[in-house]
């Protein structure tokens, strides 16, 4: 059974919010928010979007509408962002209240406006994914993917779904964006999408109009060798402790090749514990934290009784934040390459991909290895670009490598988990990106720029002006 519940009052919400917490602090944030952002403070529609009839497997979601639609767009067109979480087994909720949603669960349990949402302009949509992650439902373990062709697949019928539940959203261009091991899923269902595309009519097809990916793992074999020669030029490690690594990263990619799956994440688990332990840093996500990042705060806030309820959820499930049993059924699925689907997705449509500073998991170095690779006609052109620095407010953010179809942000004063780091900072970035402005405007806006100057005087001229800002 589908359920799609309708939208809360939003001071009831909030307000029950306060009261189950038993915070002081709670009930005037409710009530700040209340009076200042109550349209913000729920989602637009949260419910299950079934992906198997027969037993119940479900996706669970959340959607928020735009806070502030882009000016000189249409509502019927302004961008849909779809966020997938890593993992695997981990779920969007997280991400959801403790990274790029309009609010933010802070460690007293309370709710907090995020400085930066990601729906300031866009529609947001997050998706558990796959099923037995967060508040998804899996009939069986066995409904669990195994592999990124059948996560796409379930993913696809979810997204179908979730569009036919407005007619405004069929016109609205999709960016299906994420994190970490989202590095495998984005490809897949970017890939899964453009190919049942060529199948169907015009008004069939997903409007996908591009894919941002933070902090990838796409590439395993390329991006476990450069952990070694990474932490190495950092200082963290010496010339001894490096070459041990570097053998145990060979033996990882011998493992690769062999197609002998589950010995080749035990033996990248391996490379990154030994890691870990030379360094005796408090996470690979962010050489600077002295303590991980606090993210189960989350998992606290969203099993409350109350909570559930006004989310749409069944009161009897519990929230994790990264599930085990899915990890264990993608865990022969981790180690295996989803490279030749960017390289795909980068021909038909915009890729970006961005990389927080202190990453040293999947970071800068991780990503460089394995886009130098790749077997894209425009990758000597994008390699050759010029590296341009990246402010905000006037202050430096970062760096922009922009040519044609890919992006590669560079976000300074960041870990793994970017929009957490810098919430302002990522949402100027998924922002520019988007809209191709500032650094991310190139090729494209000049034509459409230089088409509508053409246009001046003629008829055509103000139904151009409607749909592009100049």
């Amino acid at each position: 059974m589908v359920f799609f519940p309708p939208l809360f009052p939003n001071l009831r919400f909030l307000v029950i919010i306060a009261a189950v917490l038993g915070h002081s602090a709670a009930a005037a944030a409710a009530a700040a928010a209340a009076t200042s952002y109550p349209k913000q403070a729920l989602p637009h529609k949260s419910g299950y979007l079934t992906v198997n009839s027969t037993s119940g497997s479900a996706i669970y979601y959340t959607y928020y509408e735009a806070q502030n639609p882009y000016k000189n767009t249409r509502i019927s067109n302004t961008p849909i962002l779809i966020w997938l979480e890593g993992g695997p087994g981990c779920a969007s909720m997280t991400a959801n209240y403790f990274q790029i949603g309009p609010w933010i669960v802070n460690q007293n349990l309370s709710l907090e406006p995020n400085p930066g949402p990601w729906n300031n302009i866009f529609g947001l949509l997050f998706l558990d994914n796959p099923v037995g992650t967060g508040f998804s439902i899996a009939a069986s373990p066995q409904e669990i993917p195994r592999n990124q062709h059948d996560v796409a697949k379930h993913l696809y019928i979810a997204i179908k779904k979730f569009i036919a539940l407005d007619e405004s959203f069929k016109t609205r261009p999709i960016y299906i964006t994420g994190e970490s091991y989202a590095g495998k899923y984005i490809p897949a269902i970017g890939y899964y999408i453009l190919k049942q595309n060529t199948y169907l009519s015009n008004d069939s097809r997903l409007n996908l109009a591009g894919v941002a990916i933070g902090n990838a793992l796409v590439d395993p074999e390329l991006q476990v060798v450069t952990h070694a020669v990474n932490t190495y030029n950092l200082g963290l490690i010496n010339d001894e402790q490096k070459t041990l690594l570097e053998e145990l990263q060979v033996e990882t990619v011998g493992f690769v090749r062999r197609g002998n799956w589950s010995e080749a994440i035990n033996a990248r688990n391996k490379v990154l514990d030994t890691l870990t332990n030379m360094t005796g840093l408090a996470t690979l996500l962010d050489f600077r934290k002295l303590i991980p990042y606090q993210d189960s705060v989350v998992d606290k806030f969203l099993n409350n009784v109350e909570i559930k309820r006004a989310l749409g959820v069944n009161e009897s499930l519990v929230f994790k934040g990264c599930s085990d049993t899915v990890a264990d059924a993608l865990n022969d699925d981790i180690m295996k390459s989803v490279r030749y689907m960017v390289e795909f997705l980068v021909k038909e449509i915009r890729v970006l991909l961005y990389q927080g500073q202190c990453d040293l998991l999947d970071g800068v170095v991780s990503n460089l290895a394995w886009i130098k690779k790749m077997k894209w006609e425009g990758i000597k052109r994008f390699l050759e670009a010029e590296r341009k620095v990246w402010r905000v407010d006037g202050k430096l953010a970062g760096y922009v490598q922009k040519s044609g179809s890919l992006s590669n942000v560079v976000v300074m004063n960041a870990g793994h988990l970017v929009p957490s780091d810098q919430h302002v900072n990522s949402q100027v970035m998924i922002q520019d990106w988007v809209l191709e402005r500032e650094l991310f405007a190139g090729e494209r806006n000049e034509d459409i720029t230089n088409d509508f100057k053409d246009l001046v005087g003629s008829s055509a001229c103000q139904q151009c002006a409607d749909c592009y800002s100049c």
